[in-house]
């Protein structure tokens, strides 16, 4: 049975000044699968997924048409607030980037900045939020550390659980391994499978492999435009169009 869709593009289109950088994008994003973005640099994947939470509102000169939903309700509507739709739609990015403060209080500091006051609460939050990115058991003897002592794939992983500790519904990624080696991206790709029972996720990658082994559904970009949108093992074994086909073989891009 396909799951209902969170997310919903129709027909969107954006310009950084007068470059058109997507052009007419719809896609129907479902909810607890991993839906991953490909496609060569440049080709509008990563202004899609920030046009998701908005983040492209802090980009100077940027006009946005069409719309996006989120449980039905236009993310662009001009009464909507945007501090609530970044709570419920986290991000994490390509190179980790923990505050310069405790482990601890980087997970905290969410929930912090939303009300929560009680140390109990917050303790539970940070211990929740960091099993489930996977990284309790090697920080939680050293919880009052700095989070710039731990390695690239901890720090990225104490990214997701900064992610998670204000309860979001979706989890963008933006490139979230392209920084990190084989072993730590495969902690994240194993810790996405996981996450996607609670979440719906949403990545960039440019690594094809990694969207063969763990997304559900492949969108692939190319100059702003989306070629195609459908099932990855579907995608990857017979794309519908000739220009994915290109792609994925490794003829351009």
């Amino acid at each position: 049975m396909a799951e209902p869709t969170i997310l919903k593009a129709e027909g969107l289109d954006l310009f950084y000044g007068d470059h058109q950088a997507l052009k007419s994008i719809s896609m129907d994003i479902p909810e607890h699968e991993i839906t991953a973005l490909i496609g060569p640099s440049g080709c509008g994947k990563s202004t899609f997924l920030k046009t998701i939470n908005r983040m492209n509102d802090l980009v100077p000169g940027v006009t946005i048409k069409g719309k996006i939903t989120y449980h039905g309700q236009d993310i662009y509507s001009p009464g909507l607030d945007v501090t609530w739709l970044r709570k419920r739609i986290g991000m994490v990015f390509q190179k980790p980037n923990p505050f310069p403060m405790s482990i601890f209080d980087n997970v905290a500091y969410g929930p912090r900045t939303h009300g929560v006051r009680s140390k109990k609460k917050l303790d539970e939050i940070v211990e929740q939020s960091l099993r489930s990115a996977a990284i309790w058991d090697e920080v939680k003897d050293r919880l009052k550390s700095s989070a710039l002592s731990l390695s690239g794939g901890q720090q990225q992983r104490l990214c997701i659980a900064r992610a998670l500790a204000v309860e979001p519904d979706v989890l963008l990624m933006d490139e979230a391994t392209s920084a990190l080696d084989p072993i730590s991206t495969s902690k994240i790709e194993d810790l996405s499978t996981e996450l996607k029972r609670n979440y719906t996720i949403v990545m960039v990658t440019h690594n094809m492999q990694q969207a063969a082994r763990i997304a559900d559904k492949t969108a692939f970009f190319l100059l702003g435009e989306l070629v195609e949108f459908n099932d990855t093992v579907q995608m990857f074994s017979k794309p519908r169009d000739k220009r994915t086909e290109d792609y994925i073989t490794g003829r351009f891009g």
